[in-house]
């Protein structure tokens, strides 16, 4: 967000220092924030066209696929047609998916509410289930691959994403299931040499404890008791709650990023990006 507030605030100067008619100055602000948005939908169809193009390939008996995804990475997510969910509509466009699995993702139910919005929206046969269901649907179920998006990646090749993330990351790993990333190199900071040193926000717990204002966990309360002068004060806590929003997983358990560049090993991700920054002579975000 940093990023994209420094960007915009870098264009809106010089301009805001040539134009003197506002009408003007408007017809261009809109112009690139018109460019910026279709730019970025390019971007996300070039994901969507890799990433589908690199998991049907790595597929021997070319069957139609099943993919597992969590959170939301689709057009509600970006500006149109999505990272990890542009990926599978991509898949779906070329005929080649089978069925989507999506977790409702908690706590605060972005595959639920948004993802099952999109794959309904656009007719992708879906099945949606529990985050707790992941490792009994890999061991029972026929999973092609996992695809899942990104907030940040550094520099090694460690991703920051939607908390439970990193436990998909692991059962993939441990059922041989290919897992992949998809992000556009916005999202790459080459700055930070690893996941650990991304700060992980905490969330309020509300979040977990209640469900469109309605309370789902133990409830804290005060009792007060008044019996002749004295007063007996019993205080039970609620429930304690640890919610982070995000949590890294890490480089080795990813089997390709995918970017609107193409798809890179963790390994030579920042090599191949500062190579391609000197080609295009256009510094990485």
């Amino acid at each position: 967000m940093t990023d994209a507030a420094k960007t915009i605030i870098d264009y809106l100067i010089p301009l805001n220092n040539k134009q003197r008619n506002l009408i003007f100055y408007i017809d261009e602000l809109l112009d690139f924030i018109e460019e910026f948005l279709q730019r970025d939908l390019a971007n996300n169809r070039l994901i969507g066209q890799y990433g589908a193009e690199i998991i049907y390939q790595n597929i021997s008996n070319k069957k139609k696929l099943t993919i597992l995804t969590h959170c939301n990475t689709g057009s509600l997510a970006t500006v149109g047609f999505g990272t990890a969910l542009g990926v599978i509509r991509q898949l779906a466009a070329n005929n080649v998916l089978q069925l989507v699995y999506f977790t409702e993702t908690r706590p605060y139910n972005q595959g639920s509410r948004l993802t099952a919005y999109e794959l309904v929206h656009d007719r992708i046969p879906h099945t949606m289930i529990c985050d707790s269901m992941v490792g009994l649907l890999m061991r029972t179920q026929s999973i092609d691959a996992v695809i899942v998006g990104a907030v940040r990646v550094t520099a090694n090749g460690d991703t920051a994403n939607k908390i439970g993330t990193y436990q998909l990351a692991i059962l993939a790993k441990h059922h041989e299931i290919p897992f992949y990333v998809a992000a556009p190199t916005t999202s790459i900071d080459l700055t930070k040499r690893t996941g650990n040193e991304i700060f992980i926000e905490q969330r309020p717990s509300s979040e977990m404890t209640t469900m469109k204002g309605i309370n789902i966990a133990a409830e804290g309360k005060i009792s007060m008791k008044n019996k002749f002068i004295y007063i007996y004060i019993f205080i039970i806590l609620g429930v304690q709650v640890w919610n982070p929003a995000f949590d890294i997983t890490p480089a080795q358990l990813i089997t390709g990023i995918i970017t609107e560049h193409g798809v890179f090993k963790s390994d030579e991700l920042a090599e191949k990006l500062l190579s391609l920054q000197r080609s295009i002579n256009s510094p990485l975000p």
